[in-house]
């Protein structure tokens, strides 16, 4: 006897005797392409540039170095936690089938149309444009503000919290680039798993070869006494739990004093978001070869090395540059971690170890680490869509695989498209902003299914049970919860604009689940 959602529309995914995997698509992904995936989609760009935000929000070297270590906390439990899902059910579409079979359809689609909307497309978009800055670093020609095409500059309209608009439309040659990158890595795709597989190997392993060098020369070539005094000799300042904090409300708000846990909880916007997409690897769950036991160990294995390269990246920030420094110095050590030059603390910390070589260096490390993590992230977003299409909750033409390769190619398409069009438009950067809230609510969502479906599927196969459970779990979903409702009240504006995002997808969902004209059209018109 089969257990089952009571919806018309979600298909059988668990049973009371086997774990029920995709047959349709190919298992070409084994334990350490998985790992590799996990590790790929997490370093993209971020961990060489938001340590500077940090740094000035929490004012203390403990401080920055507590902020990732929080996040680490969170990874690794929300990672261990998502194994016992994952083993569960090894399906293609990985969060959003625990969403449905869990909490109900409605849930699911929210994820994944956020998914779609902004999650995945905006960071591939955004990840693109990165791989374009630093190439213009070695080819001048590729900026922001080299226009091919330009169609506008919306100018910035303050909307409450928000500040909307102030970005430019048009095609530059640095976004060019970038969806030159979202093209080639979309079609390659198409060719097979094991082809999109053996390239995500292939930039994973270079970028983390590539991070845990630039841990070694700082922790043996480096070091500067200077910073090393200056970050230490004082390391727990600021850091009591009785200590107070300067923020600002909102956009052009009051600034108030708010305390140690709530400033560490404001500083994980940047630090959560550096280590996201984890996950990634549970969409493409129906490709993963003997999922019961690799899903959960790429799972644990990939966030737990990414977290100890990210601390560890950041004691060598602390042994290099000064924490504290002047904005208007004169050198990239007077400048120190909190004013780096575009918030690019890793390239100041190579320069100021072995100068402009040490740039340039950086600059191709990021280079990988872009292009690798673009790569992770358009191979598994796919898998999303093609769940979606195959619940009659996205266009349907979506859930058709290449009859050849078995791959989602169309959904691969749709997905560059759409991602394409946010780089054109140049809202992928606010809409980024927006939504780390609502992440953070589909990742206490997806765990507190864990315990909803502990309760309500008792019988299923669990090859992996969640290590700390039940406490683990409760410990990460009040935290998490925490940290929503502090950015709730003092940073809205990355929370309102997210959350509604989210509830506009309501009406979609239930014009799309009753098998509305807009479905057929859009059928249609992908046909």
């Amino acid at each position: 006897m089969s257990t089952r959602t009571n919806d018309p529309i979600s298909p059988t995914v668990l049973r009371d005797t086997e774990v029920v995997q995709d047959t349709e698509l190919v298992q070409g992904l084994g334990l350490t392409s998985a790992t590799m995936l996990v590790i790929g989609s997490m370093i993209g760009s971020g961990i060489y540039i938001v340590s500077a935000e940090i740094a000035r929000e929490v004012n203390s070297p403990a401080l920055l170095i507590g902020a990732w270590l929080v996040t680490g906390f969170l990874t690794i439990v929300g990672a261990l936690s998502y194994g016992e899902l994952a083993a569960m059910m090894p399906r293609a579409g990985g969060q959003y089938v625990y969403l449905r079979e869990a909490l109900g359809p409605l849930w699911g689609f929210l994820y994944g149309w956020t998914l779609f909307l902004v999650i995945q497309t905006g960071t591939i978009a955004a990840v693109g444009v990165a791989f374009g800055k630093f190439l213009g670093i070695f080819f001048p020609s590729i900026a922001s503000s080299h226009w091919i095409v330009h169609f506008w500059k919306v100018p910035p309209i303050q909307v409450g919290p928000m500040v909307l608009g102030n970005m430019d439309i048009g095609l530059s040659t640095q976004n060019l680039v970038a969806i030159a990158v979202v093209i080639v890595l979309s079609v390659i795709n198409i060719f097979g798993i094991r082809t999109g597989a053996f390239i995500q190997n292939i930039f994973t392993f270079a970028k983390t070869s590539a991070l845990l060098g630039f841990v070694l020369l700082g922790l043996f070539i480096g070091r500067n006494a200077q910073a090393v005094a200056a970050n230490f000799t004082d390391f727990w300042r600021n850091a009591g739990l009785s200590a107070q904090h300067a923020i600002q409300v909102g956009m052009g708000g009051p600034a108030v004093m708010v305390g140690t846990l709530t400033i560490l909880a404001i500083a994980q916007v940047g630090s959560l978001f550096s280590a996201d997409a984890w996950n990634n690897v549970t969409f493409t769950a129906g490709e993963v070869k003997n999922p019961s036991r690799n899903l959960p160990l790429s799972l644990a294995m990939g966030t737990g090395i990414v977290i100890a390269l990210y601390v560890a990246c950041n004691v060598i920030y602390l042994n290099v540059l000064p924490l504290n420094g002047n904005p208007n110095g004169a050198t990239i050590f007077e400048r120190g971690i909190k004013y780096a030059t575009e918030d690019r603390v890793a390239t100041a910390a190579m320069t100021q170890m072995f100068g402009s070589m040490g740039g340039s260096l950086m600059a191709i490390a990021i280079m990988l680490s872009t292009f690798g993590c673009c790569n992770g992230l358009i191979l598994a977003g796919a898998r999303v869509y093609y769940a979606m299409a195959k619940d009659r909750l996205f266009f349907r033409s979506v859930s058709r695989l290449h009859p050849r390769y078995r791959t989602p190619a169309i959904s691969l398409m749709v997905q560059m498209v759409w991602t394409c069009v946010l780089c054109v438009s140049g809202s992928y950067g606010q809409l980024l902003d927006y939504i780390i809230f609502a992440v953070l609510v589909f990742y206490i969502l997806t765990i507190f299914g864990l315990f909803v479906l502990r309760r309500t599927r008792p019988g299923v196969p669990r090859p992996y049970r969640a290590i700390g459970y039940p406490v683990l779990p409760a410990v990460y979903i009040l935290m998490a919860l925490f940290i929503d409702v502090v950015l709730l009240r003092y940073k809205p504006q990355y929370t309102w604009p997210g959350l509604i995002i989210v509830l506009l997808g309501i009406p979609v969902y239930f014009l799309w689940s009753r098998g509305s004209n807009l479905d057929r059209v859009s059928t249609h018109l992908a046909d």
